[in-house]
């Protein structure tokens, strides 16, 4: 009845209207698109940072192939979303934008909080301005720094924190349970990979496919952007251990 209420006084009509318990509802309508999106995991591991992601393919004439649920920022810096991926990829190109202009001014690559930080200033712009609505999506974006591996999460209100291990998207309630039993950060990247797989098929159960994997990997050793094939996700998945790639 109280959500009703705010709706019929109009104060989810407005972004720049608090109701009268001192809520921005637009924002919150942002948050609850997050946690209907995609599924999202990032881990730190002792070698590096991996992503792994639910691509959902939903319709089966696309080419999964075609689904692209990481990009790339920069060499050492990559990002994965979930909720509207249109508001996704503006953000993104942002931030690759962002990373150039920083090479070029500076000849020197940027570091992950500077990316963090731009994009979650544009992210709270969004909750104060008339006119303008809140971006739908949260952003895990990770990089390596002096070859210390960072994870940030960003929300739709503009926060960011950094963290060991993280999940958004609608799996994200059960799959932190996982990784808060199950996560280390001993752990290198082919076994958080093997982690986040066993997560994902619980999660999805009998909607879990492999087509529907994408996942990435940037190691302290070169600190080089690599996505993981078919093949390395497979045989991971079977128990089946292939050399990450170095």
């Amino acid at each position: 009845m109280q959500p009703m209420q705010h709706q019929m006084m109009g104060y989810d009509r407005a972004i720049t209207m608090f109701s009268p318990d001192g809520r921005l509802l637009q924002v919150e309508y942002a948050k609850k698109t997050v946690r209907q999106g995609s599924t999202a995991i990032g881990m730190v591991c002792k070698d590096g940072i991996i992503f792994v992601t639910d691509k959902r393919v939903v319709d089966p004439l696309i080419v999964a192939e075609s689904i692209e649920k990481i990009s790339k920022v920069d060499d050492h810096i990559m990002a994965t979303a979930s909720g509207i991926l249109s508001d996704a990829r503006v953000l993104i190109e942002r931030a690759q934008l962002r990373a150039q202009q920083h090479q070029v001014t500076y000849d020197s690559t940027i570091d992950t909080i500077s990316i963090v930080k731009d994009i979650c200033n544009l992210k709270q712009l969004c909750t104060q301005s008339g006119g303008l609505r809140p971006f739908g999506v949260s952003l895990l974006i990770a990089g390596i720094d002096d070859e210390n591996p960072r994870l940030y999460e960003t929300d739709p209100t503009g926060i960011f924190f950094e963290y060991k291990a993280s999940v958004i998207g609608e799996g994200e309630p059960e799959i932190e349970e996982i990784l808060k039993k199950e996560y280390n950060a001993e752990l290198p990247m082919d076994d958080a990979l093997a982690l986040a797989l066993r997560a994902l098929k619980k999660v999805l159960g009998d909607n879990f496919s492999l087509e529907r994997i994408d996942a990435a990997f940037i190691s302290t050793k070169d600190r080089k952007y690599r996505k993981y094939t078919a093949d390395d996700i497979s045989a991971t998945f079977q128990g089946k251990k292939r050399p990450t790639k170095k």
